[in-house]
């Protein structure tokens, strides 16, 4: 560790820990680390694994200073099953039927 390129890290965190701060499911957090989206663990012994502090705190502080827009609503009326109908046409449908 006496590399001048190594970074320091001051405080790990463990799974709980991170789910307790970031309230996604395991493997959304997963999928995000593969695509480089999210802080990535790594492994202090074979079955250990942590996450580094100041990273995910660097991200929540990211992603609050940038919220995600929401997706935008889908189109109904394009449904292939059950389409929603124009209200005169359910209306003029309801008074053929009775």
């Amino acid at each position: 560790m006496s590399g001048s390129n190594q970074e320091v890290v001051k405080r790990t965190i463990r799974r709980h820990q991170l789910r307790e701060m970031v309230p996604l499911a395991d493997s959304t957090i997963y999928e995000m680390e593969q695509r480089g989206e999210f802080p990535r663990r790594f492994a202090l012994t074979p079955r250990c694994v942590v996450w580094d502090l100041g990273e995910v705190q660097a991200w929540l502080a990211t992603r609050r200073a940038n919220p995600i827009l929401r997706a935008p609503k889908p189109d109904l009326k394009q449904r292939r099953a059950r389409p929603v109908r124009e209200p005169d046409q359910a209306r003029g449908a309801a008074s053929s039927a009775g």
